[in-house]
């Protein structure tokens, strides 16, 4: 192993306790998606038209623990470490500045993985049966954390932390409301739902859906992931300050 990943993973190390720490990130990553499984799989507003619901909320909480951990998380976090002039410090290190970012990427994805697994289990529980695309499906959340990353960093590297804090939690409700997670689409106005097809919450929910399902690949919600994907990022790249 070179120097370079060693200090990747040094910094790795210590992002991922600061994260275990946060009791706010905690639930935001953790009880809010388990929550919603749970308390969604038990009532009627998704019971009275679907046979299997938990087959329809899995997908959907999987899409949610990606948008919570990649975007309000990561970037809640980073816009204080911004404020505070500690990105200024770790970016004049030998770490690097994008050793620094590829140590927030990894944190990220561990925390992802460790969702998965719950919520898997939590659906397993529940009696769901995950017989079809699990490849594709992964494929999709990974595309997933790109965009809501890019998302989340746009934000912090462009607004004060406070405004981040407020903005980025205001976007996640909203999204949460938009984003086919806990109910079909179909159940929203039509306005309503076409707006929320060409936002990444439900594209991501409907692309993991649809791979779990079987149904191959539903072309019209993952070109809105990509192009969020490529756009968010791209986004953050440009416009990111590393000091308020």
């Amino acid at each position: 192993m070179n120097r370079t990943m060693r200090k990747v993973l040094a910094q790795a190390r210590v992002e991922l306790v600061l994260s275990m720490r946060r009791g706010e990130s905690l639930l935001v990553s953790f009880l809010v998606p388990i929550g919603i499984l749970v308390f969604f799989a038990k009532v009627d507003t998704v019971n009275t038209t679907l046979k299997h619901p938990v087959d329809f909320l899995v997908p959907g909480v999987l899409a949610l623990a990606v948008m919570s951990t990649a975007m309000v998380s990561l970037g809640i976090a980073t816009g204080f470490e911004r404020r505070y002039g500690v990105l200024k410090r770790l970016g004049s290190t030998p770490l690097s500045r994008g050793g620094l970012l590829a140590a927030k990427t990894v944190v990220v994805l561990v925390i992802e993985l460790v969702q998965t697994a719950v919520i898997v289990g939590t659906g397993l529980a529940l009696g769901w049966d995950p017989s079809h695309g699990l490849g594709l499906a992964v494929v999709w959340l990974l595309v997933g954390t790109i965009a809501f990353a890019g998302i989340g960093l746009f934000l912090a590297g462009t607004l004060r932390a406070e405004a981040n804090l407020a903005l980025a939690n205001g976007l996640f409700l909203v999204l949460l409301f938009l984003g086919g997670m806990a109910y079909p689409l179909g159940r929203l106005p039509d306005v309503l739902e076409s707006l929320a097809r060409v936002l990444p919450a439900a594209a991501l929910s409907e692309s993991v859906r649809d791979a779990l399902r079987g149904n191959g690949v539903p072309w019209g919600s993952v070109g809105v992931l990509i192009g969020w994907a490529v756009a968010a990022p791209v986004a953050a790249t440009r416009f990111f300050r590393w000091e308020e």
